[in-house]
């Protein structure tokens, strides 16, 4: 398959019968969040772990001040709401987010986009556990499907498990997982009405900010700032402004245009373009048993998560007959 006809099918997938502004959307959704993997990495290169999440959030809180402001939006929430803000937060900004920051010091960005990847399968665990979702026959060859997918990641690695870094590295990323599965349960659980999505979210990086920035002076007593490269600060900022501000409007505006199954099907394209970065840009190491293991585990989850008529987007369906065609020549 050549480059050229790749670009062609993207194209297709993102361009056929939509309007500029879903088009705008959907790259926004699709490369910045694919890009956030490896802005982490680029990050803790030089920063403190904690220190780039901390920031992050914060510096996102700020962006999203002068517009609350200048909306006349700005206000207090009442408590109850403060409470669920600052719960949410904590599990999917501190908990998930950050921790997917400290894991990636030891870490490989490839590998950490990959594990979490994943979610969606402690997700749909957590709900069955309460009773959200059935277990069928679908389910369990998604999730065996993400299982082996697992096993082709490790199949040449097992004795990488021995460095303390990098067994502390997937401990940390699984913990991570943990945060974002119960976050997310939690949201649905609550149905938690977002008419005023950028408010609470104002009280989520503001709160996220804070703690992370107090986790990070507590654990680094020695902190030398003329040791933070360029290049790192820049990926902290150009996380908070793309990454924890930019798309989060994107994807509220895709949420409002789209289907919600059409739209989670970015999160797979996510995986594949923070993949193909990590080794384009940082030389990352990518061997046919992680193509293998990336090709089970998206797979696997697409199988847990598919509902009737998420195929049944024109979009999709060119693009599917576009590979077909393709691979037939």
């Amino acid at each position: 398959m050549r480059k050229s006809e790749v670009f062609e099918i993207s194209l297709l997938l993102i361009f056929s019968g939509l309007n500029s502004k879903i088009i705008i959307a959907i790259c926004i959704v699709a490369v910045v969040w694919g890009t956030t993997f490896l802005g982490i990495k680029i990050g803790v290169e030089t920063v403190p772990p904690w220190f780039v999440a901390g920031f992050r959030q914060f510096l996102a809180s700020l962006i999203l001040l002068p517009i609350l402001l200048f909306t006349k939006n700005l206000k207090w929430i009442g408590w109850k709401n403060f409470r669920i803000q600052l719960t949410l937060s904590s599990l999917l900004l501190i908990g998930a987010n950050g921790l997917t920051t400290v894991a990636e010091k030891n870490l490989t960005s490839s590998l950490a986009s990959l594990i979490s990847a994943l979610s969606p399968v402690f997700i749909f665990i957590g709900s069955i556990i309460i009773g959200m979702e059935k277990f069928t026959i679908r389910t369990l060859i998604g999730l065996l499907m993400g299982f082996f997918g697992v096993v082709f990641i490790f199949w040449d690695g097992l004795s990488e498990l021995a460095n303390p870094d990098y067994r502390n590295g997937l401990i940390v990323m699984i913990l991570a997982l943990l945060c974002w599965a119960i976050g997310t349960i939690y949201t649905k659980k609550l149905h938690v009405q977002n008419n005023n999505l950028f408010l609470n979210l104002f009280y989520q990086f503001a709160w996220a900010g804070i703690v992370q920035l107090i986790l990070a002076f507590t654990f680094f007593d020695t902190i030398d700032v003329s040791a933070w490269s360029v290049k790192s600060i820049s990926a902290i900022i150009y996380l908070a402004i793309f990454g924890s501000v930019l798309a989060f409007f994107a994807y509220n505006y895709l949420l409002k245009t789209l289907l919600p199954t059409q739209v989670s099907i970015l999160s797979y394209v996510n995986t594949i373009i923070s993949i193909f970065l990590s080794w384009l840009i940082l030389g990352e190491t990518i061997s046919a048993k992680f193509i293998i293991a990336t090709a089970l585990i998206i797979s696997g989850v697409f199988i847990i998560n598919y509902k009737p008529g998420m195929l049944k987007s024109r979009i999709i369906r060119k693009c599917i007959r576009a590979c077909l065609n393709l691979y037939q020549k």
